[in-house]
């Protein structure tokens, strides 16, 4: 009995082992099955997933668009000066003694300069700035008359000196306004020379010296005894005396009158300069004390910093001469400017496709002619820009850097659904849509573009056919 029971273990133990052993087979062959593939299997599971819409959601936010440029600071209207002659005379008064000009003191660079200041010397001498668009060209002084004398008169009324009225000649009104005024700088305004003198005194001898000899001729006819025919030559003779003495003393008295009508207080060639606009700022000194004020001897600039810039003609056109810039350094200085100038764009908005009626973007299918909104290289003609800041403040000491100027050219109107450019689909027909995946499908909404920035635009789309968080297609 007992060794039947141990029989029966020993049979039972082996079929344990056989079936465990089956088991390890079994596992080992499912193992190797899910390694082992065919070569068809293998190149299948190297394939790229069939492609799909790459989509991004809808957004509902504000837009506001904005033109990005970089240019320089620089300050505005620079322009060289020069003076238009001779900076008084010498000390003598006479100009012709061969006395040099020399600077005694050199413009100072970053001064600045309103009407009436002087500007540098010479010789001793002012040379001071006006302001007026004719410039200096001569020496100015009784007798004179023209636009350069009546810009002169506007000026020192200008600066309270009366010359009595804006006539356009050099009177006597005039030169006694310039005489208040070169006091009032603490200089003395250009005085007849030593050689003007000298002339008036040999010009009104040479009247005296007329006179004389006119009444001498007189009292000679008087005294001559009278009657036969020898006589009457003589007192030929005398009429002729007479008329000869005549005619002397009238051109003597011409030539007098001619040289009074210019002589007294003068302003010398050299010692204005009238520039169109005022006040200016000395950028460059050109000459030294002790310097002959040859060619240039300074550059001026107005007190206003410009910001030079380009953009390209697309972005111009979105632009206009008046509207507010933010100019921003590389240091993170901030100051607002004006748009002063737009130059050279010759385009309009419709002509390169950034108004408001623009249709970016494009694509093909349902049988309809679809095009990309934009053709070629996406590139346009550059634009000159001159920004203008007022008042620069930390800015004026960048002069010379690099800028940022950013002007806002719209704004949308409060949050708007907004979705990327590339969305932007536009029919042969010039109508604009997107197109939305729901439920694994792919459909087309028509929209009416908006504002677009940063690389977004507004969509207004029928109804409530779109709304944020919606999916739309931006390729493949």
């Amino acid at each position: 009995m007992k060794r039947r029971r141990r029989q029966q273990s020993s049979r039972t133990r082996r079929l344990g082992a056989t079936v465990a052993a089956v088991a390890v087979i079994g596992a080992g062959g499912w193992f190797a099955g899910t390694r082992m593939q065919s070569p068809a299997d293998a190149a299948a599971s190297q394939r790229a997933p069939k492609a799909g819409p790459v989509t991004v959601p809808v957004e509902q936010r504000t837009l506001t668009a904005t033109v990005v440029a970089q240019g320089s600071l620089e300050y505005g209207s620079p322009r060289g000066i020069t003076l238009a002659g001779a900076v008084g005379s010498s000390q003598e008064g006479d100009e012709e003694d061969g006395a040099a000009q020399r600077v005694t003191k050199a413009p100072s660079a970053g001064s600045r300069l309103k009407e009436g200041d002087v500007f540098m010397q010479v010789s001793g001498r002012p040379v001071l700035v006006l302001r007026g668009s004719v410039p200096m060209y001569r020496t100015l002084g009784p007798g004179s008359s023209g636009d350069d004398v009546k810009q002169l008169q506007k000026a020192l009324n200008r600066l309270g000196f009366s010359t009595g009225g804006v006539t356009g000649t050099y009177g006597q009104g005039t030169a006694s306004a310039v005489g208040r005024w070169y006091r009032n700088k603490g200089y003395t305004a250009q005085e007849p020379t030593s050689a003007d003198r000298q002339r008036l005194g040999d010009l009104e001898t040479a009247v005296s010296d007329a006179q004389v000899a006119l009444l001498t001729a007189r009292g000679d006819a008087e005294q001559a005894p009278g009657g036969g025919t020898p006589r009457k030559d003589s007192e030929k003779v005398r009429n002729l005396h007479i008329k000869s003495a005549e005619k002397q003393l009238e051109l003597a008295n011409s030539a007098l009158s001619a040289f009074k009508a210019g002589y007294g207080t003068k302003v010398p060639a050299g010692e204005i300069v009238f520039l169109p606009r005022l006040p200016v700022r000395v950028d460059k000194a050109k000459v030294r004390a002790g310097d002959t004020p040859d060619g240039e001897v300074a550059t001026v600039t107005s007190s206003d910093v410009v910001v030079e810039a380009v953009v390209p003609g697309s972005d111009a056109a979105s632009l206009r001469e008046g509207m507010t810039v933010r100019v921003t350094t590389a240091d993170g200085k901030e100051a607002e400017g004006v748009l002063r100038e737009i130059g050279g764009s010759g385009t309009t908005p419709e002509d390169t496709g950034t108004g408001p009626d623009a249709e970016p973007g494009g694509e093909s299918g349902s049988g309809e002619s679809e095009s990309s909104g934009t053709s070629g290289d996406g590139t346009s003609e550059p634009v000159p820009l001159k920004v203008t800041i007022a008042k620069p403040g930390p800015l004026a000491e960048n002069t010379g850097g690099a800028a940022t100027v950013t002007i806002e050219v719209g704004e949308s109107d409060g949050k708007v659904l907004a979705v990327p450019v590339a969305a932007v689909q536009t029919s042969a027909g010039g109508q604009a849509r997107v197109r939305v995946e729901r439920d694994g499908r792919v459909r087309r909404i028509d929209v009416v573009l908006g504002i677009s920035a940063d690389g977004l635009v507004e969509v207004k789309p029928d109804g409530g056919a779109l709304k944020k968080g919606d999916l739309v297609v931006v390729g493949q």
